[in-house]
């Protein structure tokens, strides 16, 4: 199963919810059977780490997001990976936008599909440290629920 995880530059959001759920996917032993990757709807970061703010954010939690590096999604996404979750309304529309015809991936919000308030991730980029926080929290009741969905599939 291949799941790609979308927010604006793929420096905050996105690149967490990829460390996070890769962590629980290793622990569950599921790294043979899963591929994670997270991308951006901008092109503005392309090929950059993710936000510093973010990489300290994680790494006090356990998940190393350092090596990852951005890119910008694109068409070919939708016939590449199953699953591709958008971090909110904004990339959710931005990708409907891209999506081809008859494409194979299911394209959904992350927090509504497994009922976990509120509907959006925020973007902690213009915020304090708490907002990475915070991101850190929903993504990992998220992670806990996806992990039990892909356990099932597979």
């Amino acid at each position: 199963m291949k799941v790609l995880f979308v927010c604006l530059g793929n420096i905050c959001r996105s690149p967490t919810a990829e460390g996070v759920f890769r962590h629980y996917v290793e622990q569950a032993g599921l790294s043979d059977q899963v591929t994670i990757d997270s991308a951006g709807t901008s092109d503005w970061h392309i090929g950059k780490t993710p936000d510093p703010r973010t990489i300290a954010a994680a790494a006090q939690r356990g998940y190393d997001v350092s090596t990852l590096r951005g890119r910008q999604a694109t068409a070919e996404d939708f016939n590449e990976f199953d699953l591709i979750l958008a971090m909110d309304q904004s990339n959710l529309a931005n990708l409907q936008t891209i999506q081809p015809a008859h494409s194979k991936a299911e394209l959904a919000l992350y927090l509504p599909r497994f009922n976990i308030s509120p509907d959006e991730v925020p973007d902690p980029y213009y915020g304090g440290e708490d907002g990475f926080e915070l991101v850190l929290d929903m993504l990992e009741q998220a992670s806990q629920a996806l992990l039990n969905e892909v356990k099932a599939r597979l």
